[in-house]
C-alpha cells in the first residue's frame, strides 16, 4: 500500500486529496530525495502531477506539459503500484485538467 511505502507519502496524498497541491508537490520532493527504482518513478510521477493541478487551479494554465512529463513514469509502473490504480489516477487527473472544478483523488491504502 502507499502508505506503507513511506509515511510522507500518506502525508503527500492527504494533502493531494485536499486540494494542496503544492504542499503535496513539496512532500513527495522529501520521498523523492531518498527514493530509488519504482518507488522514485512513482513519487517523480506524483510530483508532475500535484504540479499540473496547481497551475491549473492556481494559476488558470493549462498544465498538460506536467501531465506528459508524469504519463513518462507512469508508463514505467505496473498499472496498480502501491495499491493504487495508476491508470484511474491518469484519467481522474487529465480529466481535472480539462474540466473545470474537478478534484481528483489519490487513493489512500
Amino acid at each position: 500500500m502507499l502508505a506503507r511505502m513511506n509515511p510522507e507519502l500518506r502525508r503527500g496524498a492527504d494533502l493531494f486529496n485536499a486540494g494542496h497541491w503544492w504542499e503535496a508537490h513539496e512532500a513527495w520532493e522529501d520521498v523523492w530525495r531518498v527514493s530509488t527504482g519504482e518507488q522514485r518513478a512513482l513519487v517523480q510521477a506524483l510530483i508532475l502531477l500535484a504540479a499540473a493541478l496547481h497551475k491549473r487551479w492556481h494559476h488558470g494554465s493549462l498544465a498538460h506539459r506536467n501531465f506528459y512529463k508524469a504519463e513518462k513514469y507512469l508508463d514505467t509502473l505496473p498499472g496498480d503500484f502501491g495499491g493504487v490504480n495508476l491508470l484511474a489516477l491518469r484519467g481522474a487527473v487529465w480529466e481535472a485538467l480539462n474540466t473545470e472544478g474537478q478534484r481528483p483523488q489519490l487513493p489512500l491504502g
